[in-house]
């Protein structure tokens, strides 16, 4: 088979969470181009429908609805809406997430709360979801987990602190590696993603504060743009990717090597 078949997403439903902005709207844009039908949730219905349109431009098709994914009652009714909708789901794109920064001894336990109940908890019940009522019967499946570099290391305290967010993301880096062990018998794959800088409406108070710094310290001395996730994002949630699974590829221009 030839790459250009495999890597073809052409009749796969891919549902991207937070996908009406930022890197989820980069990586709807990598799938979409790929042949893949669409859907989106995030918080706000006003930018679904910018990034609908945006992506219908595009010749993309489209399905949105408004979702908290940090709020379970919230998540089963999104997922059956989209089931009935396209009747199944093929690419799992886990890309809500947010962020907080605050010394350890002064995190306040709403915020800690919030990030794992969006990052942590929203993943896996999303996740258990399309699992139950699309991928594990129908034995196909391709995931891929939005982590962060941050759930690899622990951060400089001169630059940042944010202990909820690299505990919650590495939460999500030891869930993809333990769900890819269990449901690789059903033949779905599990991946994660682990972006290092990039900028955005979640990152720009961070990249204030640290970006000049930040750059200094990466290899290829820059941030990361608005396509560099894109073909890892369309490799891992295509059929090119079907032996690779359990694994965390950091993007971020080899900051986490040194």
């Amino acid at each position: 088979m030839s790459v250009k078949k495999l890597m073809d997403l052409t009749g796969k439903v891919s549902l991207v969470t937070g996908g009406s902005r930022g890197l989820g709207l980069q990586i709807a844009e990598a799938l979409g181009e790929m042949g893949a039908m669409l859907a989106l949730t995030a918080r706000k219905a006003d930018e679904l429908a910018q990034a609908k349109e945006h992506l219908e431009r595009m010749h993309v098709q489209v399905f949105t609805l408004p979702c908290d994914h940090g709020k379970a009652a919230s998540i089963r009714p999104v997922i059956e809406q989209i089931m009935r909708h396209y009747g199944k789901v093929d690419v799992l794109v886990n890309n809500a997430g947010a962020n907080w920064s605050a010394p350890a001894e002064e995190h306040p336990l709403e915020a800690w709360q919030k990030l794992m109940d969006l990052n942590v908890t929203g993943l896996f019940l999303t996740t258990q979801l399309v699992g139950k009522l699309s991928m594990i019967p129908r034995r196909y499946g391709r995931i891929v987990n939005i982590a962060s570099i941050s759930g690899l290391l622990g951060n400089d305290a001169r630059m940042l602190r944010s202990l909820a967010y690299n505990t919650s993301k590495g939460g999500v880096v030891n869930m993809t590696r333990a769900l890819a062990a269990e449901w690789g018998q059903y033949n779905i794959t599990v991946n994660a993603i682990a972006p290092g800088l990039f900028p955005s409406k979640m990152s720009q108070g961070i990249l204030g504060q640290i970006g000049d710094t930040a750059i200094a310290q990466t290899p290829l001395a820059r941030l990361g743009g608005e396509e560099d996730l894109k073909g890892l994002a369309a490799l891992l949630a295509s059929d090119a990717s079907a032996h690779i699974t359990g694994q965390i590829v950091g993007v971020d221009g080899g900051a986490s090597i040194i």
